[in-house]
């Protein structure tokens, strides 16, 4: 029997902008009253602990008020089809309540809160507020499980060991700016096709893998994707895993 096919779908803010949630560059998003140095940097939360805690407390709430859009269920709707792995820059869940399988998530997720002394010390939260002295298991004091400009990107090493093994990549909602986040297509055998959806001009200029680009948003161009994919790939395998061998 023969594997399934591979995709890896790397997702940035413009799959969850299609549910309602601000993101840093909306000029009237939640970001706007907010400079990225008082609420993302270590040392912000070092020198204005309130302020931070209570920035991620209101888009925790967001979050809360909003639901996953078609985008996101196209994505999960592949895996009836394909081996499938999402990599994210989003902190949002909204993949996983879609009903993907594999999620791993470069900067963090708003939902878990961990240790400010031990970064594998992580633990979910109830609701949408941090009380500003919760404290983890360790005694120390807890902060958002959130990767802050300035820090490293843990699981970046877990995504680029991935991304080799793809036979296709959709790329969804990022400008393909953030690094090194962005570098991830880099990581592709130069035979893989890319699938980028996104109505603007991401960042293709050092890309050499074949590039389809669909100007749409997410969550229109997304289930038309996986419905294109399904097609051209998804018949093929059911045929070949329909073969058997008899060996006498």
């Amino acid at each position: 029997m023969e594997k399934r096919m591979k995709i890896v779908v790397f997702t940035g803010a413009g799959v969850s902008a299609d549910s309602g949630l601000a993101t840093f560059r909306d000029a009237d998003g939640l970001w706007a009253n907010y400079r990225i140095e008082e609420v993302c940097t270590p040392e912000a939360l070092q020198y204005n602990r309130a302020k931070v805690i209570d920035f991620y407390n209101l888009r925790r709430r967001e979050l809360l008020e909003k639901e996953p859009n078609a985008g996101h269920y196209a994505i999960a709707e592949l895996e009836k089809w394909f081996d499938v792995e999402v990599i994210t820059q989003n902190v949002d869940n909204f993949h996983e309540r879609a009903g993907s399988g594999r999620v791993i998530h470069l900067h963090g997720e708003l939902t878990k809160l961990r240790s400010s002394r031990n970064p594998d010390l992580i633990c979910p939260i109830e609701g949408w507020e941090q009380p500003l002295d919760a404290r983890a298991a360790d005694g120390a004091l807890l902060r958002p499980h959130i990767v802050f400009f300035g820090e490293a990107v843990p699981e970046f090493e877990r995504a680029a060991g991935i991304v080799p093994g793809a036979d296709l990549m959709i790329v969804v909602g990022t400008s393909l700016a953030v690094y090194p986040a962005a570098s991830l297509v880099h990581c592709l055998r130069p035979d893989v096709p890319i699938y980028l959806v996104d109505p603007g001009r991401p960042d293709t200029a050092l890309i050499r893998n074949p590039l389809t680009h669909i100007k749409a948003r997410s969550a229109e161009g997304l289930p038309a994707l996986v419905e294109r994919l399904r097609g051209q790939y998804a018949g093929r395998q059911d045929a070949s895993e329909g073969r058997t061998t008899t060996c006498g």
